[in-house]
């Protein structure tokens, strides 16, 4: 159980919105609802118990990881701070959520394939994708090579 709750925990951290028990699941690659309920009321016990400054809200049935309220004002300056102002940093967390789905489902239509490198994936074109497009992976790569090469020369002329 320790397992799912760190997933949900992460899951949570990491979208900093609420998300409902099915979407949590979903992410988490859970068939059990049931489970991840039980899992989410657990830690919503561990996080009271441990007097921590976050808790997990509940809202029309649906979840997130916060800053308690009495806590909020060491963070504010932080954010105003950031290298990204709120929208931009929300329109940034949109784009990821949406690539990340995106990239799910390309992978699994076979048209790219993720190598584990360090903490992160290396996407890869697969043949499927060359022959959907009907390109040639040499052709390809050398038009990539030549509009960066036209990019850079552009930008330099600027």
């Amino acid at each position: 159980m320790q397992d799912i709750k760190n997933q949900i925990e992460a899951v949570l951290f990491t979208t900093g919105k609420f998300i409902d028990v099915e979407e949590l699941a979903r992410l988490c690659n859970m068939g059990s609802v049931g489970l991840v309920k039980q899992a989410i009321d657990e830690l919503k016990q561990d996080y009271f118990n441990k007097n921590s400054s976050l808790e997990i809200l509940e809202e029309n049935n649906k979840f997130k990881l916060n800053i308690k309220k009495q806590y909020l004002h060491l963070t504010t300056s932080l954010l105003n701070d950031a290298e990204l102002d709120r929208p931009t940093q929300e329109t940034l967390a949109l784009i990821a959520y949406t690539a990340y789905e995106h990239i799910k489902r390309l992978k699994e239509n076979e048209f790219i394939q993720a190598e584990k490198k360090g903490r992160t994936f290396l996407l890869k074109l697969t043949p499927k994708f060359y022959d959907y497009f009907d390109v040639i992976e040499g052709a390809l790569k050398e038009k990539l090579v030549l509009t960066q090469d036209k990019k850079e020369d552009s930008n330099e002329t600027q």
